[in-house]
């Protein structure tokens, strides 16, 4: 751990009845109240939102892709236009992953080796090695105010030799990692491996720890397992990570996915989920899951959530957002999008105001029963 870190970590409030935390993480760029969402905005944008949108739906922190801005339009672009900040016009944090999860997925076009990942563009198919050095440069070279270290993430299932094999191979890669820092007012986190199997879980967090990082994160989650094991590995592993500084579970999840994480310890969160179902007309509300394009909104003239107070609840019809779905219209993901990543990001607001008062289990337990009384509308 460097003297002084780029990510300052306030822990401001616990619940009583779980392991939530209610925290304040401090960046060069700004501040982030936890547990806190990330949008994600893969290419240098968060699809069918402006920076100041983004604030205005109460967005803190957004993520962007190591993978696929190096590929396009290549980080040493990004860096002679002054960084991904002003590139995209977004003057908060920015989190950048470190590519290993994109490179990983490309299954046949790519191959694994000690000294990094050699894979095909699934652009042009040209070839490209990526490494813990150079995905540090790229990440750097972006301007990222949190760099992730470089890491496989490992499928489910997995054959246990190979999860132990690939978690040894990713804490050697995360010494590299560190080592190639060169901009020490960014922060770095390093991302605990070890498959579904808890002793290999507990020896990547330990190793982790002990090479010493600016927060932690969880990695190979949300990978095809049941939510129920995704939990066990967070009660495995969350309590093993420094409680004075951020957790990360990566690529979770679901409402209930993060409300579960919440109260097992976790601060920090992303996913594609607000804005991919956006895209695809199911939307999130607070009693549950809405498919906008059925035909029984056609006249709907109420809005999606009642009680949502995002720009799009109170303006717009269940019916209109439906036109807008069925007739292909660019506006229907941009209002999709728009209402999703609010009522994300306000659930996390909700939280953090429960764990402040004592009330989180209270809030929990009600989260849960509404779900369970209304299902998908």
């Amino acid at each position: 751990m460097i003297e002084t870190s780029p990510a300052k970590f306030d822990l401001l409030a616990t619940d009583s009845s779980t392991s939530a935390r209610r925290g304040r993480l401090h960046t060069r760029r700004g501040v982030i109240e936890t547990p806190a969402f990330m949008p994600v905005g893969t290419q240098g944008t968060v699809k069918g939102m402006l920076p100041e949108q983004l604030r205005e739906v109460g967005a803190q922190i957004i993520l962007a892709n190591t993978y696929h801005l190096y590929l396009r339009p290549g980080h040493d672009l990004v860096r002679q236009m002054g960084g991904l900040h002003r590139f995209m016009q977004w003057d908060g944090p920015i989190l950048t992953d470190s590519g290993g999860f994109q490179v990983f997925s490309l299954g046949d076009l790519r191959r694994i080796e000690e000294e990094g990942v050699r894979f095909q563009s699934h652009l042009d198919g040209s070839a490209h090695t990526l490494t813990p050095e150079s995905s540090i440069a790229i990440q750097e070279a972006l301007g990222a105010d949190i760099m992730m270290v470089f890491d496989e993430c490992i499928p489910y299932p997995a054959d246990r030799d190979y999860v132990a094999v690939s978690t040894a191979r990713s804490t050697r890669w995360a010494v590299r990692s560190k080592a190639a820092r060169r901009d020490a007012s960014a922060a770095m986190f390093g991302i605990v491996q070890g498959g579904m199997e808890e002793d290999l879980r507990r020896q990547s967090a330990e190793q982790l720890v002990e090479i010493g990082f600016d927060g932690y994160a969880l990695g190979g989650l949300s990978v095809g397992e049941m939510a129920e094991m995704m939990y066990q590995v967070m009660e495995w592993t969350l309590p093993l990570l420094p409680p004075t500084q951020p957790r990360y579970v990566m690529g979770v999840g679901t409402p209930e996915n993060l409300v579960e994480a919440v109260a097992r310890g976790a601060d920090m969160f992303d996913c594609v989920m607000p804005t991919r179902n956006a895209r695809n007309g199911l939307l999130f509300t607070s009693f549950g899951k809405l498919s906008i394009k059925q035909n029984r909104y056609r006249t709907d003239e109420g809005p999606v959530d009642p009680e949502c107070d995002c720009t799009v609840c109170r303006r717009f019809s269940r019916a209109y957002l439906r036109h807008l779905y069925q007739s292909n219209e660019i506006l229907s993901s941009v209002l999709n999008t728009w209402h999703n990543l609010y009522y994300y990001i306000q659930l996390m607001r909700r939280m953090r105001e429960a764990i402040e008062t004592g009330t989180f289990g209270q809030f929990r337990a009600e989260f849960h029963h509404r779900r369970d009384m209304t299902g998908e509308a």
